[in-house]
């Protein structure tokens, strides 16, 4: 379907919200009331953008009209064709927004907060460390959007790496804006336990999972193990001397999440609970539409977790992102967070595959 295509049927679905909040009954079932507040609220920019096109492309057709019958004044004409030009360039202005609108509008979970997973992967504790650099950078690149970062479950080592760091990100664009972060990001340079001086390359893996809420994943109880037990620190140290870790198994699909972050158990079981409906909501998503799945997979936005993406190498201030062949000689930089030049590259060319297939 192209784009035009699309944009005439969203303005028909706005059309068709307006129409049916306006009724009377449509106050009755508040859940669905506000279903349909959101969607119109989210399409309205769309449709409205798409009528200041439509709106400029019929002023166009009138003075390109006049032009070719001869109709203007000829002391008009160069006026009227410093018009077209004007015109002409507003319209191509507003045909790369729309197109942006609609591509984003194709991503089901473009409005959706993240919960980011960083692990250490080979490279032993020269890979936690860099794991704590990379939640860093995230922290600081999410705060530099004005996104909220929470925090979920930590497991620090003695020396100040991390094994492992789940955190939520939410906020306007928080999926679109991490989603092309999940994978293996590599890491060469001298370890700080090294004393030879030798570079040594580590891997940390990355997973961005769009957030679920409660009425889009529903859990049955009987589908539960939950486990607590004493939270712990570095070094075998507790945290607290109260079972508040909380550890839970979904049966069905043997996903196993814990949080011993908060020193309320309570606190610690919705967090887990949030972690486990995401990764259900990218479960189920795949399961249910494979194809798609493959085709996103293939793509720059994906969340396949399986490849090398990205490599940071700390002698040449290089990093490399593998997916679209982009190396910036910037690399202290980016690690204080500034990745938007990364992520305006990963977009761009993601636009260019999704305009072939829209």
């Amino acid at each position: 379907m192209r784009i035009r295509e699309r944009l005439e049927k969203t303005e028909a679905r706005f059309v068709e919200l307006e129409a049916t909040l306006a009724r009377p009954e449509a106050t009755r079932d508040t859940y669905q009331l506000q279903r349909l507040s959101k969607e119109i609220a989210q399409i309205r920019p769309i449709v409205e953008l798409f009528r200041r096109y439509r709106k400029l492309e019929k002023e166009l057709a009138e003075l390109r009209s006049n032009l070719a019958n001869g109709q203007e004044d000829p002391a008009m004409r160069g006026l009227i064709e410093d018009e077209i030009k004007t015109l002409q360039s507003d319209l191509e202005r507003i045909n790369g927004q729309l197109e942006d609108m609609v591509l984003e509008g194709c991503e089901p979970d473009a409005a959706r907060d993240v919960i980011v997973e960083i692990r250490a992967g080979t490279g032993g504790e020269e890979a936690s460390l860099f794991s704590a650099n990379l939640f860093r950078m995230y922290s600081q690149f999410a705060a530099s959007h004005g996104l909220k970062v929470e925090v979920m479950d930590m497991s620090p080592t003695g020396i100040g790496g991390l094994k492992e760091v789940i955190f939520g990100v939410s906020g306007d664009r928080a999926y679109s804006l991490f989603k092309y972060e999940s994978g293996i990001h590599r890491v060469q340079r001298v370890p700080k336990t090294e004393a030879s001086g030798r570079i040594h390359t580590s891997a940390v893996t990355v997973a961005v999972l769009p957030e679920a809420d409660e009425t889009e994943i529903a859990i049955q109880p009987n589908d539960l193990r939950i486990d607590v037990y004493r939270a712990s620190g570095a070094g075998g140290q507790h945290v607290n001397k109260t079972e508040s870790a909380v550890r839970i198994t979904h049966l069905p699909t043997g996903f196993v999440v814990a949080c011993q972050d908060e020193r309320s158990q309570h606190k610690n079981k919705a967090k887990a609970m949030r972690i486990l409906r995401a990764k259900i909501y990218e479960f189920q998503k795949e399961k249910n539409d494979a194809e798609i799945a493959k085709n996103r997979r293939e793509q720059v936005g994906s969340g396949d977790r399986s490849g090398k993406i990205r490599t940071y190498n700390y002698p040449d201030q290089r990093v490399t992102d593998h997916r679209i062949g982009l190396t910036l000689h910037d690399l202290s930089n980016i690690m204080e967070g500034h990745l938007d030049e990364i992520v305006k590259a990963l977009a761009e060319d993601e636009k260019v595959h999704k305009l072939t297939q829209v």
